[in-house]
């Protein structure tokens, strides 16, 4: 129906998906009831979807995240846990950009907190925010590699400063060095009463100050993380073990 000089326009005013699903209704007999302008709104909604479905993936993708796959949907809420649909729901749609409050997941190792926080990471950037995921100890060692390079280092942390939604996970489950910790510092103060972070750890902020290498560096840390943040406490709860039970129970595991 469109010619080849047809689609060369489409593309040139880039709207080469709308015109490829119009010509996918108007071919398909299930549709010969529709008015040319209902098909053509439909395939300007379907065309709309997709791309909105790619610039989520591509958020996605960016973040970098462990468990790509995780989902709020999918958050076990058994007791002892300290989360709930209502809450979790909240988080799902929340506007990062419009607060800048801090989140903190704290719980002993196996809790989940690296679930939940890549869960709530894949929401925001389902409702369209930038997000960056990163290991404590994997982002200590990027910055100390790209701190041989000015332009590299100072372009690095611009991106962390700049990032709607910053996700550090791990946070201090093992020490990091005094130039890695004025990075970190450097970071927070830029995005003080701007931009939210995401702390996933499973130790409390008291003891952060003891495991920052600079006192001084520790409480500007400390202070700008933990006064302006909501707090979800995941008890003790052994998520893993309890997977990896599971796992051991099923029919075949041993074979």
């Amino acid at each position: 129906m469109f010619t080849e000089i047809d689609h060369q326009k489409f593309r040139n005013l880039r709207i080469t998906h709308v015109a490829t699903r119009f010509e996918e209704l108007i071919s398909d007999e299930a549709n010969d009831e529709l008015t040319p302008e209902q098909i053509f709104l439909t395939a300007v909604d379907d065309a709309l979807d997709q791309r909105q479905a790619h610039r989520i993936d591509k958020l996605i993708r960016a973040a970098k995240f462990p468990i790509p796959q995780a989902s709020i949907a999918e958050i076990n809420y058994q007791d002892g846990r300290g989360i709930t649909p209502v809450r979790m729901k909240r988080y799902a749609g929340h506007h990062w950009r419009q607060d800048p409050t801090n989140l903190l997941i704290l719980s002993p190792t196996g809790g989940g907190k690296t679930y939940l926080a890549c869960a709530i990471g894949i929401a925001a950037c389902q409702n369209g925010h930038t997000v960056t995921y990163a290991r404590m100890d994997e982002l200590a060692r990027r910055l100390v590699i790209a701190r041989g390079d000015g332009i590299r280092h100072q372009k690095m942390l611009n991106d962390l400063s700049d990032v709607e939604l910053l996700i550090i996970d791990d946070f201090l489950t093992v020490g990091i060095d005094p130039e890695a910790a004025n990075d970190l510092f450097a970071v927070l103060a830029n995005r003080e009463h701007r931009l939210p972070t995401m702390i996933a750890s499973q130790s409390r902020p008291a003891y952060w100050l003891e495991a920052l290498p600079d006192r001084v560096a520790a409480d500007s840390i400390v202070d700008r993380l933990a006064n302006n943040a909501r707090e979800i406490n995941l008890g003790e709860v052994d998520m893993r073990r309890q997977r990896d039970d599971q796992a051991r129970a099923t029919t075949g595991y041993w074979e």
